[in-house]
């Protein structure tokens, strides 16, 4: 192995290390994101012409390899059992937010079937994005074997046009919706005290994840996430050739919730985090692989479709939502949830000044979470 490819490497993985010490040191680095901040790093390293010609194969194992290893991390952190004991009004609103989603996903692959290429594959990554936020869009990417300028370009429009979501949610989104939907009434939650629920801990903050009472624990989740890798790569041979990367990704979904029901293993601290710092790899790595010149050349009919899926099905929720009485803070919560990921769910709670909204998101968002490949998987061979 050459030197410049072992500085190549460093790079990939120290990185994305570089993005979260500056995320959590600057708010102004936490406002722009450290997935976008990834990828144009990953972007401009690729296309400044000092990669080794013989890049491109560590790149694409790379590729191959971060995102099955980073989705059961994700996944160990997810409580399934004690939201969904909690659920409530969320459930109708998670499932009334699926449902619009899948609904706008088919109205656009209708509007612009024969201007996409492989547009089925598109349609995939967008149920998976809105359901379940970057870490489900990567999967499809691998598990649909999607072109990288295609997986680049679609998700360019979905942070651009997503931006411009949250402007409008941030800021006029409630008195919009409240002129149609009613105003927010204070339920019961159980024993799942709202106002102590601190998801930058659980979610977002790296501080103690080098600690031995923390990180030791994490190396033993890692080395489950491999055998879970290993073990799906060995069952999904029982699959026909063509549906065998998709099934690996369905199977690791399905042992990391599970293995998320183990109380030793959901309590280990910081899985998420570790889980995101891989999604950051393979944000870096894949980003390096596109070529630039070829994201310059706008596809109008593709962002058009991403316009269509996000803002298309928001709207339509809110719609049905008056016929399914759920109120104004819900609908912008759990559209918030689906559309941006659990993180994003304080951000908008402390907008709409609602504290009691975050047991909600976080509801509709960690199942989101659980089901977006394997939705973003049915929709995608369905069209295809």
């Amino acid at each position: 192995m050459s030197i410049q490819i072992i500085l190549m490497l460093a790079f990939f993985l120290l990185a994305p290390v570089l993005v979260i010490f500056l995320e959590g040191k600057y708010s102004a680095v936490k406002k722009i994101g450290a997935v976008l901040i990834c990828y144009v790093l990953g972007a401009i390293v690729g296309n400044i012409g000092i990669l080794p010609e013989s890049a491109y194969e560590y790149q694409d194992w790379l590729t191959q390899l971060t995102v099955p290893l980073a989705l059961p991390l994700i996944l160990f952190s997810m409580d399934v059992k004690k939201w969904l004991v909690h659920a409530g009004s969320a459930i109708k609103s998670l499932l009334l937010g699926l449902f619009t989603v899948v609904a706008f996903i088919l109205l656009g692959y209708w509007i612009f079937k024969g201007s996409i290429d492989e547009i089925w594959k598109v349609a995939g990554m967008l149920t998976g994005i809105y359901t379940g936020g970057t870490p489900n869009m990567a999967a499809m990417k691998t598990a649909l074997n999607v072109d990288t300028e295609v997986y680049l370009m679609t998700h360019t429009y979905e942070v651009a046009l997503g931006a411009i979501y949250l402007i409008f949610i941030l800021s006029v989104g409630q008195r919009v919706f409240l002129l149609f939907l009613e105003p927010f009434k204070a339920p019961e939650t159980g024993d799942i005290k709202v106002g102590k629920l601190n998801l930058e801990e659980e979610y977002e903050s790296y501080e103690g994840f080098f600690r031995k009472k923390t990180f030791f624990p994490m190396l033993g989740a890692f080395g489950l996430s491999i055998f879970i890798f290993a073990t799906s790569y060995g069952l999904s041979t029982l699959f026909p050739e063509e549906f065998s990367t998709a099934a690996i990704i369905l199977l690791i979904t399905t042992f990391g919730i599970a293995a998320s029901f183990i109380k030793k293993i959901n309590r280990i601290k910081k899985t998420f985090q570790a889980g995101m710092y891989i999604i950051l790899i393979f944000c870096v790595v894949v980003s390096s692989m596109a070529d630039v010149r070829q994201l310059v050349d706008i596809s109008f009919n593709l962002f058009w479709y991403v316009a269509l899926a996000m803002f298309g099905s928001h709207f339509l929720h809110a719609f049905l939502a008056r016929f399914f009485k759920i109120d104004a803070d819900t609908v912008i919560i759990s559209g918030s949830a689906l559309i941006c990921s659990p993180p994003f769910v304080p951000v908008v709670a402390g907008a709409l000044k609602n504290r009691d909204v975050i047991l909600t998101g976080l509801i509709v968002g960690i199942a989101g979470y659980a089901v977006g490949n394997y939705l973003g998987v049915f929709i995608a061979y369905l069209l295809r």
